[in-house]
This record gives structure tokens, C-alpha cells and sequence, in this order.
């Protein structure tokens, strides 16, 4: 009987060695991000595990914006993340359809998966969001994050993509930005 309880107990600090470990990954991949490393965005681009990872950056950069915004008595804590998550999906395909198949380079060679992950990270600087909640740095922090992560989604694209120029990565991007606008705009006349 004492055998089996240092055999579970040996088993219960192996998993929360592991769970650790996959949580050092994790920050380390967001830091790195936001550190706009080369080398994250295309370690998340071949990692085909990194989608969900790209996917909870997504989420939390919402949530800091969410609480960021709080000053401005506007936020939604429910919707946001499911509009940043199906934002995040068309934004991607949006992305991979203007880079992959209508201004490829000869070296572009890539998939929905890899431009989800890395365009996910590309999110990560949106956390610094969360001190929008600070009165008087709402407007700077979100401008500032917002130019920060434009900067990292260019990378990610350029990255995903396998451009060789940056500049080529800056048109799919801004190409991407008007088509989704125009759709927006479209489906709110909708409305």
C-alpha cells in the first residue's frame, strides 16, 4: 500500500513538472513575441501543436483589452474573446489567400495552420492593454500597443510566408486590413 502511494505521488510531481514546463514554454513563447524574435515565429509556424497557444494569445490579448478599456465604461468580457477568436481565423485565411495566392514569392510555401499560429502570437503585445485601466494612458497604451503589434504582424506574415522582403509582407498586411474593412463595412450596412 505504501508502494502505491509513492508511485502516485511520483506520478502527480511528474505532471506538475510537465504542466510547468509547458507553462515556461508558453510565457516564453509570448515574451519572445512580443520581443518581435525571428526565430519564435517560425518555431510557432512549424509547430503544428502551437495553434491552441496562438489561440489562448489571442484570447488574453482581448481580455487585457477588455480590462484596458474599462475606463472607458465599454467592455465585453463574453463577446470579445469569440469575435478576436473568428477575427483571428478570417484575418489568417484572409492573409494566406492575398500572400499565398495572389503575391507569392518563389519561396512561399505555407498553410492556413502556419499563418493562424503565427499571426496569433503577432497578438501577443496587445497584452500591455491591460494598463490601459490606468487613467490618462488609455489612448497611448492602445496606440502603442497597436503599432507594436502591427509591427509583429508583419514579421509573423513575412515569416509564414517565407518573404524575402519585408515590404512584400507590409502590402499583405495592408491588402488584408482594406478587404476585411470593405467586408465589415458591407456587413454593418447590413445591419
Amino acid at each position: 500500500m505504501l508502494l502505491l502511494g509513492k508511485k502516485t505521488c511520483c506520478n502527480t510531481i511528474v505532471k506538475v513538472i510537465n504542466f510547468l514546463k509547458m507553462n515556461y514554454q508558453y510565457i516564453n513563447r509570448i515574451l519572445r513575441a512580443c520581443k518581435l524574435d525571428i526565430d519564435l515565429y517560425e518555431e510557432v509556424e512549424a509547430d503544428k501543436s502551437a495553434t491552441v497557444q496562438a489561440a489562448g494569445v489571442v484570447v488574453l490579448s482581448s481580455l487585457a483589452a477588455g480590462v484596458g478599456a474599462l475606463s472607458l465604461g465599454t467592455s465585453n468580457f463574453l463577446m470579445a474573446p469569440l469575435l478576436s477568436l473568428a477575427s483571428w481565423f478570417v484575418w489568417a485565411y484572409l492573409v494566406y489567400l492575398i500572400g499565398v495566392k495572389i503575391f507569392p514569392e518563389s519561396t512561399t510555401e505555407a498553410d492556413h495552420g502556419q499563418l493562424l499560429r503565427t499571426i496569433g502570437f503577432s497578438s501577443a503585445p496587445g497584452l500591455i492593454r491591460v494598463f490601459g485601466i490606468i487613467p490618462n494612458l488609455t489612448s497611448i497604451v492602445f496606440i502603442a500597443s497597436s503599432l507594436w503589434m502591427l509591427v509583429a504582424m508583419v514579421i509573423a506574415v513575412r515569416q509564414a510566408l517565407d518573404y524575402k522582403s519585408t515590404w512584400r509582407a507590409v502590402g499583405v498586411v495592408v491588402t488584408a486590413f482594406l478587404v476585411q474593412s470593405i467586408i465589415l463595412v458591407m456587413i454593418l450596412k447590413l445591419f
